[in-house]
């Protein structure tokens, strides 16, 4: 080798080295610790609320009657927005429910519509008049085959904590500089059609025995107390005096009010409605999902009402709760704040 050509290797070699041991000493002496949320691109709006989740009631129709529609909508909300899980207030699968867990309409009217990557959430549910008509079994045997549908039982419950930054549920706490709270939101989930009909009694005198009792072992660090069913126990739909709404008036105005229940959410009625009739709980309905029917103007409890194609979202903390109706197009049509 000519002498020229040894020096100039050599300082090329020289220079390399210098060049790459910083970068060897970052690759072996730093750990990094990173989540898949730490890397994600998506834009999400932030908010000072720990807990954000959808619902939606009364949409299982194929991708009919706009049902597709405010399911693209929920997933381009959910991109955008942060978002835990999504409740479903029955009615899941018209006319008839399902027959099984290998139902074709899981796929016609669940996985094949709410397709949207922010969608692969957890969804809880509750059961719908509807579903009623075949196997409702069937849709607590179909969460052993989806990672998404969530349902154990007929009716349930889940305490989920409104720190910041941790996990919701039972998870490992997230390393950050967010202030801790021990608060946490209770939902209750209910099996409301069995109220309807006197041969089920029993059934229902056991699940409100059920029901108290949730609400006795209730953490005391529970500040949030909703309860999620399919019927309302008052509306502006046309079941204003139907048998159904003042059924369910009668079973739960008492037992919300005892145990200050802050929200009753519901479906039955195909419309987005906020009512607050007199006492301490707040009724939404959210019922949107594809078909609709009519609302009335001018009743003094209600607070919004609309027969229009959407789902509604929750932002709760330890001291206010958020609630927004939202249509097809992403418009806010209604907001309005809870607090402590």
């Amino acid at each position: 080798m000519k002498r020229r050509d040894f020096v100039k290797n050599t300082a090329f070699s020289a220079i390399g080295a210098s060049l790459l041991a910083p970068f060897g000493s970052l690759a072996e002496n730093r750990i990094t610790h990173f989540n898949s949320e730490d890397l994600t691109l998506i834009p999400k709006i932030k908010d000072d609320y720990a807990l954000h989740f959808m619902a939606l009631g009364d949409w299982g129709r194929n991708g009919e009657y706009d049902q597709l529609e405010v399911a693209k909508q929920m997933g381009i909300w959910g991109t955008e927005h942060p978002l835990d899980f999504v409740i479903s207030v029955g009615d899941n699968f018209y006319p008839k429910g399902v027959v099984s867990e290998f139902d074709p309409l899981w796929h016609y009217s669940f996985e094949n519509i709410y397709t949207a990557h922010s969608l692969q959430c957890d969804w809880y549910p509750v059961l719908g008049n509807h579903d009623y008509h075949s196997d409702v079994d069937s849709q607590i045997k179909y969460g052993k085959i989806s990672r998404r549908w969530d349902m154990p039982a007929r009716y349930y419950s889940k305490e989920i904590s409104l720190s910041k930054g941790k996990d919701k549920e039972d998870g490992p706490v997230k390393e950050d500089k967010t202030p801790k709270t021990k608060a946490k939101a209770l939902l209750i989930f209910m099996d409301t059609d069995p109220f309807l009909h006197e041969a089920k009694a029993d059934y229902v005198e056991t699940q409100m025995a059920w029901l108290n009792d949730t609400f006795k072992k209730a953490s005391p660090d529970v500040t949030w107390k909703i309860v999620i069913g399919h019927h309302p126990y008052h509306t502006v739909g046309p079941r204003i005096n139907n048998y159904d709404t003042l059924t369910m008036r009668k079973a739960l105005s008492q037992v919300f009010e005892d145990n200050k229940v802050d929200i009753y959410l519901s479906g039955h009625e195909h419309s987005l409605q906020h009512l607050k009739p007199e006492g301490y709980t707040h009724q939404f309905i959210s019922g949107a999902g594809s078909e609709l029917t009519a609302v009335t103007a001018g009743i003094p409890e209600s607070r919004f009402e609309a027969s229009v194609h959407g789902f509604m979202y929750f932002s709760v903390g330890p001291a206010s709760l958020n609630v927004k109706a939202i249509n097809t197009e992403g418009k806010v049509l209604y907001e309005t704040v809870l607090t402590r």
